[in-house]
Protein backbone atom coordinates (compact mmCIF):
# COMPACT_ATOMS: atom_id res chain seq x y z
CA UNK A 1 0.00 0.00 0.00
CA UNK A 2 1.75 3.47 -0.87
CA UNK A 3 2.29 5.64 2.09
CA UNK A 4 0.80 9.47 1.75
CA UNK A 5 2.38 11.72 3.81
CA UNK A 6 0.66 14.37 5.58
CA UNK A 7 1.58 17.04 4.01
CA UNK A 8 -0.81 15.43 0.51
CA UNK A 9 -3.93 16.32 2.64
CA UNK A 10 -5.77 19.29 3.45
CA UNK A 11 -4.69 23.39 3.17
CA UNK A 12 -2.04 25.57 3.71
CA UNK A 13 -2.36 29.31 4.75
CA UNK A 14 0.02 31.94 3.15
CA UNK A 15 3.20 29.82 3.61
CA UNK A 16 6.82 30.91 2.26
CA UNK A 17 6.99 29.44 -1.06
CA UNK A 18 8.92 30.12 -4.22
CA UNK A 19 7.94 28.43 -7.98
CA UNK A 20 10.78 26.31 -9.12
CA UNK A 21 9.04 25.59 -12.44
CA UNK A 22 5.56 26.15 -15.05
CA UNK A 23 4.09 24.57 -17.74
CA UNK A 24 0.72 25.27 -18.82
CA UNK A 25 -2.04 23.02 -17.49
CA UNK A 26 -5.28 22.32 -19.54
CA UNK A 27 -7.06 25.77 -21.38
CA UNK A 28 -5.90 28.19 -19.42
CA UNK A 29 -4.65 27.47 -16.18
CA UNK A 30 -0.63 26.56 -14.93
CA UNK A 31 0.68 23.53 -13.45
CA UNK A 32 3.67 24.69 -10.66
CA UNK A 33 6.40 22.60 -8.99
CA UNK A 34 6.68 24.29 -5.89
CA UNK A 35 9.30 24.75 -2.88
CA UNK A 36 8.37 25.30 0.75
CA UNK A 37 10.23 25.23 4.06
CA UNK A 38 7.63 22.91 5.50
CA UNK A 39 6.55 20.84 3.13
CA UNK A 40 8.85 20.36 0.44
CA UNK A 41 8.42 20.34 -3.01
CA UNK A 42 4.75 20.29 -3.96
CA UNK A 43 2.56 20.52 -7.38
CA UNK A 44 -0.32 22.73 -7.37
CA UNK A 45 -2.22 23.82 -10.21
CA UNK A 46 -2.89 27.86 -10.55
CA UNK A 47 -6.95 27.69 -12.30
CA UNK A 48 -6.84 30.89 -14.92
CA UNK A 49 -3.30 31.84 -14.10
CA UNK A 50 -2.99 32.10 -18.13
CA UNK A 51 -5.60 34.29 -18.20
CA UNK A 52 -4.91 37.90 -20.09
CA UNK A 53 -6.24 39.66 -17.22
CA UNK A 54 -4.92 37.24 -14.26
CA UNK A 55 -3.17 38.87 -11.65
CA UNK A 56 -1.28 35.32 -11.10
CA UNK A 57 0.50 35.75 -14.68
CA UNK A 58 3.14 38.24 -13.77
CA UNK A 59 3.75 36.34 -10.21
CA UNK A 60 3.79 32.92 -10.42
CA UNK A 61 7.56 33.45 -11.87
CA UNK A 62 10.40 31.57 -10.60
CA UNK A 63 12.76 33.53 -7.70
CA UNK A 64 9.61 35.32 -6.63
CA UNK A 65 9.23 35.10 -3.21
CA UNK A 66 5.96 34.27 -2.22
CA UNK A 67 3.00 33.45 0.26
CA UNK A 68 1.08 30.88 -0.51
CA UNK A 69 -1.92 29.43 0.09
CA UNK A 70 -3.41 25.91 -0.85
CA UNK A 71 -5.92 22.79 -0.29
CA UNK A 72 -3.64 19.89 -1.33
CA UNK A 73 -5.71 16.15 -1.97
CA UNK A 74 -3.01 13.38 -2.66
CA UNK A 75 0.16 14.40 -5.56
CA UNK A 76 -1.72 17.68 -6.90
CA UNK A 77 -3.19 20.47 -5.17
CA UNK A 78 -5.25 23.82 -6.23
CA UNK A 79 -3.78 27.15 -5.54
CA UNK A 80 -6.07 29.30 -3.89
CA UNK A 81 -4.25 32.55 -2.75
CA UNK A 82 -0.67 33.95 -3.23
CA UNK A 83 1.14 37.26 -2.25
CA UNK A 84 4.40 38.94 -2.80
CA UNK A 85 6.97 38.60 -0.39
CA UNK A 86 10.02 41.04 -0.31
CA UNK A 87 12.56 40.56 -1.89
CA UNK A 88 15.01 40.80 -5.50
CA UNK A 89 15.82 37.37 -7.86
CA UNK A 90 18.88 37.64 -9.60
CA UNK A 91 19.01 38.89 -12.83
CA UNK A 92 21.36 38.75 -16.29
CA UNK A 93 24.47 36.40 -15.51
CA UNK A 94 23.35 34.80 -12.32
CA UNK A 95 19.92 34.10 -13.48
CA UNK A 96 21.05 30.77 -15.65
CA UNK A 97 22.69 30.09 -11.57
CA UNK A 98 19.26 30.60 -10.41
CA UNK A 99 17.46 27.82 -12.65
CA UNK A 100 20.76 25.13 -12.22
CA UNK A 101 19.81 25.53 -8.45
CA UNK A 102 16.08 25.29 -9.40
CA UNK A 103 16.79 21.81 -11.50
CA UNK A 104 18.43 20.38 -9.28
CA UNK A 105 15.98 20.83 -6.76
CA UNK A 106 13.65 19.27 -9.56
CA UNK A 107 16.02 16.51 -10.13
CA UNK A 108 16.78 15.23 -6.67
CA UNK A 109 13.96 16.15 -4.33
CA UNK A 110 11.07 13.99 -3.61
CA UNK A 111 7.58 15.59 -3.13
CA UNK A 112 6.24 16.19 0.26
CA UNK A 113 9.80 15.74 1.83
CA UNK A 114 10.15 19.02 3.62
CA UNK A 115 13.63 20.44 4.09
CA UNK A 116 13.52 23.64 6.40
CA UNK A 117 17.23 24.10 6.20
CA UNK A 118 17.76 23.99 2.50
CA UNK A 119 14.71 26.46 1.84
CA UNK A 120 16.51 29.01 3.90
CA UNK A 121 20.31 28.21 2.04
CA UNK A 122 18.42 28.45 -1.18
CA UNK A 123 16.84 31.90 -0.06
CA UNK A 124 19.62 33.41 0.73
CA UNK A 125 21.68 31.95 -2.40
CA UNK A 126 18.86 33.72 -4.35
CA UNK A 127 19.50 36.94 -2.34
CA UNK A 128 23.42 36.72 -3.09
CA UNK A 129 22.84 36.02 -6.76
CA UNK A 130 20.52 39.14 -6.68
CA UNK A 131 23.47 41.46 -5.04
CA UNK A 132 24.79 44.28 -7.11
CA UNK A 133 28.34 43.67 -8.30
CA UNK A 134 28.49 40.16 -7.54
CA UNK A 135 31.62 38.74 -9.15
CA UNK A 136 31.96 35.82 -11.04
CA UNK A 137 33.92 34.02 -8.62
CA UNK A 138 31.40 35.30 -5.98
CA UNK A 139 28.67 33.47 -7.89
CA UNK A 140 30.58 30.52 -8.05
CA UNK A 141 30.90 30.18 -4.39
CA UNK A 142 26.99 30.57 -3.87
CA UNK A 143 26.64 27.76 -6.28
CA UNK A 144 29.00 25.46 -4.55
CA UNK A 145 27.57 25.95 -0.84
CA UNK A 146 24.04 25.28 -2.35
CA UNK A 147 25.31 21.62 -3.91
CA UNK A 148 27.12 20.99 -0.56
CA UNK A 149 23.58 21.89 1.76
CA UNK A 150 21.52 19.96 -0.66
CA UNK A 151 24.09 16.68 -0.79
CA UNK A 152 23.58 16.98 2.90
CA UNK A 153 19.62 17.24 3.25
CA UNK A 154 19.85 14.42 1.11
CA UNK A 155 21.72 12.15 3.40
CA UNK A 156 25.05 12.50 1.04
CA UNK A 157 27.20 14.46 3.26
CA UNK A 158 30.88 14.84 2.17
CA UNK A 159 33.69 14.15 4.45
CA UNK A 160 35.61 17.34 4.17
CA UNK A 161 38.05 17.42 7.29
CA UNK A 162 39.39 13.88 7.51
CA UNK A 163 40.65 11.22 5.18
CA UNK A 164 38.73 7.91 5.23
CA UNK A 165 40.98 5.76 6.20
CA UNK A 166 42.37 6.22 9.83
CA UNK A 167 40.62 9.60 10.01
CA UNK A 168 44.12 11.89 9.93
CA UNK A 169 42.84 15.54 9.93
CA UNK A 170 43.19 17.13 6.41
CA UNK A 171 46.41 19.00 5.81
CA UNK A 172 46.07 22.24 3.10
CA UNK A 173 49.53 21.42 1.68
CA UNK A 174 48.60 17.91 1.01
CA UNK A 175 47.12 16.55 -2.23
CA UNK A 176 43.79 13.78 -1.76
CA UNK A 177 42.19 11.54 -4.01
CA UNK A 178 38.30 11.96 -3.70
CA UNK A 179 36.22 8.71 -3.83
CA UNK A 180 32.79 9.93 -4.51
CA UNK A 181 30.98 7.32 -2.32
CA UNK A 182 33.99 7.19 0.30
CA UNK A 183 35.73 10.09 0.33
CA UNK A 184 39.36 11.70 0.19
CA UNK A 185 42.71 9.74 0.85
CA UNK A 186 45.86 10.85 0.81
CA UNK A 187 47.40 10.15 -2.87
CA UNK A 188 50.42 8.27 -1.77
CA UNK A 189 48.25 6.23 0.52
CA UNK A 190 45.65 4.82 -1.50
CA UNK A 191 47.71 1.61 -2.19
CA UNK A 192 48.19 0.93 0.88
CA UNK A 193 44.38 1.62 2.47
CA UNK A 194 42.93 -0.58 -0.50
CA UNK A 195 41.12 2.59 -1.78
CA UNK A 196 43.15 1.76 -5.23
CA UNK A 197 40.30 -1.40 -5.68
CA UNK A 198 37.37 1.06 -5.69
CA UNK A 199 39.15 2.93 -8.63
CA UNK A 200 38.69 0.59 -10.69
CA UNK A 201 34.92 1.45 -10.51
CA UNK A 202 34.54 4.98 -9.59
CA UNK A 203 37.71 7.29 -10.75
CA UNK A 204 38.62 9.88 -7.96
CA UNK A 205 38.93 13.28 -8.35
CA UNK A 206 42.21 14.80 -7.25
CA UNK A 207 42.47 18.14 -5.46
CA UNK A 208 44.45 19.88 -2.45
CA UNK A 209 43.18 19.83 0.86
CA UNK A 210 43.42 23.31 1.47
CA UNK A 211 40.14 23.14 -1.43
CA UNK A 212 39.02 20.62 0.93
CA UNK A 213 39.33 22.33 4.09
CA UNK A 214 37.98 26.58 2.27
CA UNK A 215 34.33 24.25 1.15
CA UNK A 216 34.44 22.92 4.84
CA UNK A 217 34.42 26.09 6.05
CA UNK A 218 32.64 27.80 3.02
CA UNK A 219 35.26 30.15 1.81
CA UNK A 220 35.83 29.56 -1.57
CA UNK A 221 37.69 32.40 -2.04
CA UNK A 222 41.04 31.13 -3.82
CA UNK A 223 40.86 30.41 -7.43
CA UNK A 224 42.61 26.85 -7.33
CA UNK A 225 40.16 26.52 -4.70
CA UNK A 226 37.04 27.09 -6.89
CA UNK A 227 38.19 25.45 -9.60
CA UNK A 228 39.13 21.93 -7.64
CA UNK A 229 35.60 22.35 -5.66
CA UNK A 230 33.54 22.83 -8.73
CA UNK A 231 35.12 19.26 -10.16
CA UNK A 232 34.74 17.61 -6.77
CA UNK A 233 30.91 18.87 -6.62
CA UNK A 234 30.18 17.97 -10.41
CA UNK A 235 31.28 14.39 -9.92
CA UNK A 236 29.14 13.85 -6.74
CA UNK A 237 26.22 15.69 -8.17
CA UNK A 238 26.57 13.25 -11.54
CA UNK A 239 26.61 9.62 -9.75
CA UNK A 240 23.03 11.43 -8.07
CA UNK A 241 21.96 12.62 -11.37
CA UNK A 242 22.54 9.02 -12.51
CA UNK A 243 24.06 10.39 -15.72
CA UNK A 244 20.85 12.40 -16.82
CA UNK A 245 22.62 15.84 -18.27
CA UNK A 246 21.24 18.91 -16.85
CA UNK A 247 19.20 21.55 -19.31
CA UNK A 248 21.29 24.48 -17.28
CA UNK A 249 24.52 23.58 -17.86
CA UNK A 250 23.88 23.81 -21.42
CA UNK A 251 23.12 27.62 -20.90
CA UNK A 252 26.49 27.89 -19.08
CA UNK A 253 27.72 26.72 -22.06
CA UNK A 254 25.80 28.91 -24.52
CA UNK A 255 26.65 31.68 -23.02
CA UNK A 256 25.59 34.28 -20.48
CA UNK A 257 24.48 38.26 -20.34
CA UNK A 258 21.42 38.83 -22.76
CA UNK A 259 20.32 35.11 -23.22
CA UNK A 260 19.82 35.11 -19.48
CA UNK A 261 17.42 37.40 -19.63
CA UNK A 262 15.20 35.57 -22.43
CA UNK A 263 15.34 32.32 -19.93
CA UNK A 264 11.79 31.37 -18.60
CA UNK A 265 10.31 28.88 -16.59
CA UNK A 266 10.07 26.55 -19.55
CA UNK A 267 13.41 26.80 -20.50
CA UNK A 268 14.13 23.85 -18.35
CA UNK A 269 10.60 22.23 -19.44
CA UNK A 270 12.63 18.75 -19.42
CA UNK A 271 12.85 19.31 -15.21
CA UNK A 272 9.09 18.61 -15.25
CA UNK A 273 9.16 15.10 -16.14
CA UNK A 274 12.39 14.56 -14.14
Amino acid sequence: MTHIPPSAHGKAMLEPAYILHHRPYRDSSLLLETFTPGHGRIALIARGARRPKSRLHGLLQPFQPLLASWSMRGELGTLTAVEPRDGDGPRGRALISGFYMNELLMRLLHRHDPHPGLFAVYESALRRLAAPGLSAPGEQSVLRLFELTLLRELGYGLVLDHEITGGDPIRSEEVYDYYPELGPVRTDATAETGAGDYAVRARPVRLHGGSLLALARGELCDAVHLHEAKRLMRTVLDARLGGRPLASRRLFRRGRGREAERVTGATVEGEGRA
